[in-house]
């Protein structure tokens, strides 16, 4: 009940501090088990991504978050995001985040890892498509596309890309190579490259 209405309220904002245009909502399957992969533009990303999908997201979030302050670890955890240590292989946050699938739930994964402060798109990393070979799950594609600087009543056009089948990704094997992990996650981005193209 937290998560509704949190989402609502940001969404709201959102609407109110930008003029936020989403499309592909046909795309958006009614229930979970799935990756959703964006671009990373802003911290208002999760918001924006958000705003199409009924489903809860839950998100991985940079450890630093968490340790601001205790209303705001408090607030991040209520509303699904779950703390990983960049860089440094964490396998608790990796199982958290196999498990989200798993049980059906939606996980959200930013490709590049980190916002792009130029507004191009950054190389993919490869944790998307390790998560997706080990959960056998889905990718659907979304695309965050605004001109720099963002700012009051800027244009934030949202997309939704078509549902990447496992293994259309090359992610239904038993194992997945380097090479493999490299081309899945390439082709996701290659998605999303395309989606930009259209809002842009």
């Amino acid at each position: 009940m937290f998560y509704k209405i949190a989402r609502i309220v940001c969404i709201w904002v959102a609407h109110l501090l930008f003029r936020v245009e989403v499309s592909g909502r046909e795309h958006i399957p009614a229930g979970g088990g799935y990756i959703l992969a964006s671009n990373h533009r802003s911290n208002f990303d999760p918001i924006f991504v958000a705003t199409g999908v009924k489903s809860q997201i839950f998100f991985m979030a940079k450890e630093e978050l968490f340790s601001k302050n205790i209303f705001l670890k408090g607030l991040f955890l209520a509303l699904g995001a779950f703390p990983v240590a960049r860089g440094k292989g964490d396998s608790g946050a990796l199982d958290w985040a196999g498990n989200v699938v798993r049980s059906q739930g939606v996980l959200g994964m930013f490709l590049e890892g980190t916002r792009s402060k130029t507004g191009e798109l950054g190389r993919p990393k490869s944790g998307t498509a390790m998560l997706a070979h080990q959960t056998k799950s889905d990718v659907l594609p979304c695309a965050i596309y605004f001109e720099n600087p963002l700012h009051f009543r800027s244009r934030v056009a949202v997309r939704y890309g078509r549902m990447l089948k496992n293994a259309e990704l090359g992610l239904d094997g038993e194992t997945l190579t380097p090479h493999g992990m490299k081309a899945a996650s390439h082709q996701i981005m290659q998605e999303i490259a395309a989606l930009v193209e259209e809002v842009r």
